[in-house]
């Protein structure tokens, strides 16, 4: 008979296979975990949507990066879309500091700030969304030879949104910067 050795990984992978054939992995391993955290099921959800998008336009970070935070590029940015009259925008060139864009249609505040790189922003959608409740979006700008991708996390937003939201993201957004830094 000739006996195989195996690593401790190569056994935890062969017995982690077998959790979901036995049906125990989230019963079991699931249930020790959340007994053991002291924290109740019900308190985390389970259903969260989020939205990751990746978008590269022909354009240098820093004027991607003003096209998203200068008042006036924004605005020139929204005449390609279907929002036509809608009043300007006002961006807010600090941390801390307020926008509103698409005619205050979305407001919220910038989180952090970081010129040509990443703006996190504190979003929501005025009038549809409850009073005080705000979502995290997220731009993150990564330099590509002589061109720029976003990559974009938007969380925390009311569930039952996330189609509606990724479609606006990109007719709203990706779209008319793409024709605006052409």
């Amino acid at each position: 008979m000739i006996m195989q050795l195996f690593t401790r990984r190569a056994f935890s992978l062969r017995i982690a296979s077998l959790f979901p054939v036995l049906g125990i992995a989230g019963n079991v391993f699931g249930s020790a975990a959340l007994a053991t955290s002291g924290v109740p099921d019900e308190e985390i959800s389970h259903t969260a949507e989020s939205i990751h998008q990746e978008v590269v336009f022909k354009a240098s970070r820093k004027r991607v990066y003003e096209a998203l935070t200068d008042a006036k590029q924004f605005t020139k940015v929204t005449e390609f879309t279907e929002i036509k009259n809608a009043a300007p925008a006002e961006i807010s060139r600090e941390a801390g500091g307020s926008f509103s864009c698409f005619g205050g249609v979305i407001v919220g505040r910038h989180v952090e700030l970081v010129p040509n790189q990443r703006i996190v922003q504190a979003w929501r959608v005025a009038g549809a969304w409850d009073e005080g409740v705000y979502s995290i979006a997220r731009f993150e700008l990564r330099e590509q030879g002589s061109e720029t991708k976003i990559v974009f996390d938007h969380t925390g937003f009311p569930n039952g949104q996330g189609e509606h939201l990724a479609g606006g993201w990109k007719a709203h957004y990706w779209e008319p910067l793409a024709k605006y830094l052409a």
